[in-house]
């Protein structure tokens, strides 16, 4: 069976398939293509970017990413947990709201000041 697959490394924006038995890689023009495919079918992971509630007269939300991607699967579990944060201010740009999620090794950093 074969999975299809833009790829997202470069601007190319090969369509790839992968054998998901042999893990055999078509259509890709690079090896950044072939890498990119078997780290998507065996272990997919994504940023994450959102925001937190933030405890400001002028601002209701809190910006906030991961520090690297997480696995895929987690991204719901992040975000429901993420529900339940409150940031006092002040806060600055790359303080850690969240460390080490899921036993992962990512933060997750508020990506802007806020000062009251």
């Amino acid at each position: 069976m074969k999975k299809e697959m833009i790829c997202i490394v470069c601007p190319v924006g090969c369509h790839v398939s992968i054998d998901t038995k042999t893990h055999e890689v078509q259509n890709n023009k690079c090896k950044r293509g072939e890498r990119y495919a078997k780290k998507e079918l065996l272990n997919p992971t994504r940023m994450l970017t959102t925001t937190v509630n933030i405890d400001s007269i002028h601002q209701r939300r809190l910006p906030v990413k991961t520090t690297d991607a997480i696995p895929k699967e987690k991204l719901f579990d992040l975000m429901d947990l993420l529900e339940s944060v409150e940031i006092k201010i002040p806060v600055n740009l790359g303080d850690v709201i969240l460390s080490n999620v899921f036993d992962t090794g990512v933060d997750v950093v508020a990506t802007m000041s806020l000062k009251d």
